[in-house]
This record gives structure tokens, sequence and C-alpha cells, in this order.
């Protein structure tokens, strides 16, 4: 898989936000310097703030604010399902209500100053928004606390997918939260002295006049400031309408099926990507990045319809290059799918940070096998009136007689589920000989615990009873779990089914619950036994079944 460089979407988001958190940074350190005194901070305003004012700072900073807004809007409209996560909320909510008072502060600073010629130092400022218009001053600060935690969400979630980010992460914790409380410090020491000042005789008329700012200016700041404040309006209701008329124009479209390993089937929208399809269905899955293409956590194995997909864009091949991923892994953030298709996800909804760094490779194949489940019945009464080492005791017993029975039938040891256990059958053999083999499995299971009931007699008030259901079809089997921790397992609709066919034997006292499917592989004759129908969760399709513990 290749991939160049490209000037991508995130590449735009990305830098302009570098390049906006560096003018705010710069702003805020001279907010700290009126600690000193606002003669000193406007001093440093010729080198902290006004390269900015400069044409090339302007063109700049100015670039910079239209391309993340615009593409902060773009992101609204593109999305087919709105759900986000937390932060994401969050971090979209403050970066959208930003506007509302920072349209407020340009439109009687900046613009005025370049539209009318007042004059914008630190003076005129303070006294505008702590004598004349305390409200304001107020929505500063808070204007100032929705900037940077705008800011410091997107740059924790953007770097912590950076190895080097967990060492570096306390020293910049410190700065994200001194720096904005210096500058309020600032902000309120300097306003304290301009308080102090406007009680003087004539300080405010002779500092109106020195700024340029009459009734006239003020007023037009304020029509500007709500005419820009309509546009913002405006853009956002564009951006949620042109979604409802996309939606309306694609309403024709038949919606893919999209099958997940945990064997549901889900629509996804016609243009949606995989995950949004995931989280529309409110199927977990991991997304460390928020599904930007940056941690590739959400990395997915493409089981079927693979041909029928659009190749991976620029900034989806670069992510996948960098994972080493095989030509059947794609990014569910990134996959818009235009045919069914078949996935099983790689790394588990848990995934944290650290696990994108990994090989994208998964040495799963897709093919028939046995699947059973086993559990022991009244496990959590086992713990009453007994300590923990005779529990781990009977707990030891009990795993050593199932595992024997595995191992004398061929039987894979797959998962340790407390009090049970997933075991596998035809890893590497005929399907018929393995399903065979699980129910033999399975009766010497029973002939085991039957045993050892009789041997712990003495330390048992009732007799210790299993629950086993088997089912055989398609799974995924491979090495799965965390880097470092994977063990051989299966996941798929075979393996679900198996598991509730275990839950039923519950309503059949001590019985193997064996599908209809696993029965006919074997070639086993149950026609002395009742054919029951149930309808498992999960499943459309009722799974007719045998209870081998009933007569006929």
């Amino acid at each position: 898989m290749k991939s160049g460089r490209v000037f991508s979407r995130g590449t735009v988001r990305s830098v302009s936000a570098a390049i906006m958190l560096a003018y705010v940074i710069c702003h805020l350190g001279n907010h700290i310097l009126l600690l000193i005194s606002i003669s000193f901070a406007d001093e440093a305003h010729h080198f902290l703030v006004d390269p900015w004012r400069t044409t090339f700072g302007t063109v700049l900073l100015l670039t910079s604010v239209l391309a993340h807004y615009l593409n902060a809007l773009w992101s609204i409209y593109m999305r087919r399902v709105l759900v986000l996560p937390r932060w994401g909320w969050w971090q979209l909510g403050l970066g959208l209500f930003i506007p509302l008072i920072l349209l407020l502060h340009l439109s009687s600073t900046r613009f005025s100053e370049v539209e009318l010629g007042t004059v914008s130092d630190y003076s005129s400022v303070l006294l505008r928004l702590w004598a004349l218009a305390p409200w304001r001053g107020v929505a500063q600060v808070f204007m100032l606390s929705l900037v940077w935690g705008h800011a410091a969400i997107g740059l924790h979630f953007w770097l912590r997918t950076k190895r080097w980010y967990p060492s570096w992460q306390p020293f910049l914790t410190i700065f994200a939260l001194l720096w904005p409380v210096l500058a309020l410090a600032g902000y309120v020491s300097a306003g304290n002295h301009i308080l102090r000042a406007a009680e003087q005789a004539g300080f405010i008329a002779s500092e109106l006049d020195r700024a340029h700012i009459t009734l006239e200016a003020r007023a037009w700041a304020d029509h500007a400031a709500l005419l820009l404040i309509m546009a913002h309006m405006g853009l956002i209701s564009l951006a949620l309408a042109g979604r409802g008329v996309r939606r309306w124009v694609e309403r024709h479209k038949q919606p893919s099926l999209l099958t997940h390993a945990n064997g549901r089937t889900v629509h996804v929208r016609a243009g949606a990507t995989v995950l949004e399809a995931l989280n529309e269905h409110h199927i977990p899955h991991a997304s460390v990045c928020g599904g930007r293409a940056r941690c590739t956590t959400c990395r997915v194995r493409v089981l079927k319809g693979r041909d029928a997909l659009p190749p991976p864009a620029p900034v989806e091949a670069r992510a996948l290059v960098r994972i080493g991923a095989p030509d059947d892994c794609r990014l569910a953030c990134q996959l818009r799918p235009i045919a069914d298709l078949s996935i099983v996800p790689l790394l588990l909804p848990s995934a944290r940070p650290v696990d994108g760094h990994g090989q994208a490779g998964f040495a799963g194949v897709e093919q028939i096998v046995t699947v059973m489940f086993v559990d022991l019945r009244g496990s959590t009464t086992l713990g009453e009136r007994r300590l923990p080492y005779d529990v781990l005791f009977l707990l030891d017993q009990f795993f050593l007689e199932m595992s024997a029975a595995l191992t004398a039938t061929g039987g894979h040891f797959s998962q340790f589920t407390g009090d049970g256990l997933m075991a596998l059958y035809g890893l590497d053999g005929d399907p018929t000989v393995a399903t065979r083999a699980a129910l033999t499995g399975a009766e010497d299971m029973r002939v085991r615990l039957d045993r050892l009931n009789r041997r712990l007699v003495p330390d048992l008030a009732e007799p210790l009873r299993i629950g086993i259901g088997i089912h055989q079809g398609e799974a995924i089997v491979g090495p799965l779990g965390p880097p470092g921790s994977q063990i051989l397992t299966a996941i798929g609709d075979t393996v679900n089914t198996a598991a509730r066919l275990e839950g039923l034997s519950k309503t059949h006292s001590g019985a193997v619950i064996v599908s209809r499917r696993a029965a006919e592989a074997a070639e086993i004759d149950y026609a002395h036994l009742r054919l029951h129908e149930a309808v498992l969760a999960g499943r459309a399709e009722p799974v007719e079944y045998y209870a081998l513990a009933e007569s006929a």
C-alpha cells in the first residue's frame, strides 16, 4: 500500500490550530506582563502581539482562523451521524461558542481600529471592559476559558497518540494550568488599576478622547458585532440544513449492510463511515483520536466485500503504511462502504493510544470450527461459608478435570471465564470429526464431574453441576487480545450462538445443548430427542437445538 504526502483536511486543521495557539500564547503572555505594569505590557506588545498585526501576520492569522472555522462547519456537514465521544462534543461546543464573544471583542478593538482609527492599547481597552461595560469584562474572562479549554482538549487528544507524549504530559499540564491563570491575574490586576484611575475627575473623558472612542464608534462596533454574530449563526444553520438536504437527496439510496464479528448486522447510511455506523447502533469500537485517522486504533479486517470498497484516501493510506497494515486492513473512521461487507475489529474497544503504535497484522483466518461453552452452575454460592483458598481449591479441581477432558478429546482451551470456559474443536482437522470429538468431550466432562462430586462429598453441600452449549459454524480464529497478552481464540456469530445455547441449559436441568447444525455436522441421529427452537439474543433467525439430557 503506497502513500504520498498530501495537503489533507486533517493537515489544515492541525496547522491552523497550531498557528492560532501560537497567537493565543503570545497574547496571554502579554497579559501576564500586566502584573508588572500597564506601560510595561504596552511596550512588550510591540514584540509579542504587533508582529501578528503586520500584513503577513494578519493574513496568516486570518487565514488560519477561517480555515479552522470552515473545517469545523464542514465536519458538521460531512458527518452522517452526529455521535461523538464526550470530549468531542465539548471541543465542538466550545469551538462554536467562542465566536459569539470573540466577535464582540474584535469589533470594538481591531475592527474599530482599522475602520475608525480608534486606539486599542491596554488603557483604553481595559477602561471599556472594566468601567464602561463591566459585563464585557466578565465575558472576556469567559472567552479566555473557552479558548484555552478548546485548545487544551484538542491538543491533548492530538498529542496522546504520540509516543513521547506521556513523558512530557506533566510539564505540558503545568503550563496549561499556569499560563491562563497568570494571564487572568494580570488582567484583574490591571483592571483594578484602571478602576482606581477612573475615580479621578476627567480621566475617563480624556482617555476616551485620546483613543478616539466616541458614542458613534461604540455603536458602530456593536452593530458590526451583531452582524458578524448573525452570520456565524447563519453558517451553523446552513451546515445543519445542508445535512438535511443531503439526507433527503440520498433517501432513495439503498444502505449497505455491515456484518460485525459479534454477529450483528446493521445498516450503513449512504456516505457514512464504518465507525459512524457502529456508533449509531451502539456497537463499542476503539477510536482513541475520535475518527481522525491519527491513532489507527479503529482498524478492522475486512472479511467479505473488500473488492467493492473504494481505495484508501491518502490520509488513510499513510496511516496504514505507518502500521504495516496488510491489504485487508482498513480504518473504520475512514472507510465508507458502497456495498455489503463483513468486518472484525483488530483491537478491543478499550484500546489505549499506545495500542495504535503496534503492527496491524492479524493472523486470524475464517474457518469452520466447533465451539463449546462450559459453565459451572451455582458458582457464587461456593464462596458462602468458605475461605477464599477453599473456593480456589474447588475451582482448581473443577478446571483440572474439564481440561483433562479437552486434552483427551482434542479440544483447545480458548478462554477462562471465572466459573466456566470456552473450547474450540476442529482447528486443524475435519469438521465432522471435530464435532463428534466435542460431543465426546462433553460426555467425558459429565463423567469426570460425577467422579469429582463423589470425591468431594465431604466438602460440598450439594454436587457441582455444569451446563454445556455446542455449536458449529464459521468463525474467525486467530490470536486476539491486547498486545503481549494475545490468546488463540475465535470470534463471530458461531461463538455467540454457542454461548447462548449454554445459557439455555439452565432450562433443561443438567443438559448438554447441541445445535441442530452441530448434530448434523457430526452425522449423529437425534431423532429420538425433541427438537427445540429458540430465538437467541442478537439473532433474528431462531436456532434449533437438542437437549441431550432429555429423553424422547
